[in-house]
């Protein structure tokens, strides 16, 4: 049977903050009628639901879920072992929820990231998982520890042994998590991206994007690179999630906007020449901007950090500020 999701009738609320809700059995036998009822009844708008081991992180409409909610929403579920049977594993969830300004809540449990209470116990259960992973980590120095003793060398024996075979199917599982990743948070990046591209280059998609403060998918949520963003883009196009037609290469720029451009960088240099000894920080840069009503490239009227250091840089290629001049710091 094919996990489904079933549209539960929707209830008073703003029709940009859905509730959300997941719901889970262990085996194809077991029904999960009991929670939906229970979800609908609290009021969610969209219920997901698939018969698969908690212990399974791969669940495809745990997935799915995780890839719908969005800023505002509220993800819901009966009790936290229908979300996960860890505590690493509900603080891994939850941790990518708060990412995406989504808040969550357990009808049977004391967990609601919305009160300080549920935060409350959900520091609790960061000590428990912290507490998982050392004994965790300790057993598996134990563990390299005996195989060293018995001459055994740790590992995986195929990468060891530099099989080939063994290589390409580690490259390609990297890849595969990598892809999905990227998948799961795409409904964050792609809009903007589809919105800018081709007619902008990349560096202004990416300046944007760090400033709308929308992260890399992944467990680190760093800022985006140009080369990280094309990157992800190419594997949407590839999973013909988008359009081919967003790598096209940006057209040349015109007068006005090389005009335009070099302005900021003037503008800019005389900003952070004009402070004298203390240097202005990037952030306080980009707020005399903003008061002064100046837009970014990409015609934003908030200036991120990174737009900010771009220009210093390039005013400094210019020479328009003293090469030895470390710069502004965010």
């Amino acid at each position: 049977m094919i996990p489904t999701m079933l549209r539960a009738a929707s209830k008073e609320g703003r029709a940009d903050m859905a509730i959300v809700g997941y719901a889970r059995a262990s085996t194809e036998d077991q029904s999960t009628e009991a929670q939906i009822l229970d979800l609908k009844t609290f009021g969610c708008t969209e219920i997901f639901r698939e018969n698969a081991s908690g212990a399974d992180r791969e669940r495809p409409q745990l997935k799915a879920v995780l890839a719908r909610v969005k800023k505002g929403d509220t993800l819901v579920v009966v009790h936290i072992d229908r979300l996960a049977r860890s505590p690493t594993h509900l603080l891994d969830v939850i941790d990518t929820l708060e990412k995406k300004g989504v808040a969550f809540k357990s009808l049977g449990d004391p967990i609601d990231t919305g009160s300080p209470q549920g935060k409350f116990t959900l520091q609790i259960l960061g000590a428990v998982a912290e507490f998982e992973r050392s004994l965790i980590r300790e057993r598996t120095k134990a563990g390299v520890r005996m195989a060293k003793a018995m001459g055994k060398r740790p590992g995986n024996p195929g990468l060891i042994a530099r099989d080939p075979l063994a290589r390409r199917r580690v490259a390609q599982a990297r890849d595969e998590r990598l892809s999905e990743r990227v998948i799961a948070g795409a409904q964050e990046f792609l809009p903007v991206v589809q919105r800018l591209r081709p007619e902008h280059p990349w560096d202004r998609v990416v300046d944007v994007l760090n400033g709308a403060m929308k992260m890399r998918p992944g467990d680190n949520a760093s800022p985006w690179t140009r080369d990280a963003l094309i990157r992800a883009v190419k594997r949407l196009v590839g999973e013909g999630l988008a359009d081919p037609g967003l790598l096209k290469a940006a057209p040349r720029r015109s007068k006005k906007a090389v005009a335009q451009g070099r302005r900021l960088v003037e503008l800019v240099a005389t900003i952070h020449n004009a402070s004298g000894a203390e240097k202005p920080m990037l952030a306080r840069i980009g707020r005399q901007l903003e008061r002064q009503g100046v837009r970014t490239a990409t015609g934003a009227k908030t200036w991120a950090p990174s737009s900010v250091k771009a220009l210093l840089d390039k005013a400094r290629e210019e020479g328009l500020i003293d090469p030895a001049d470390a710069g502004g710091s965010p």
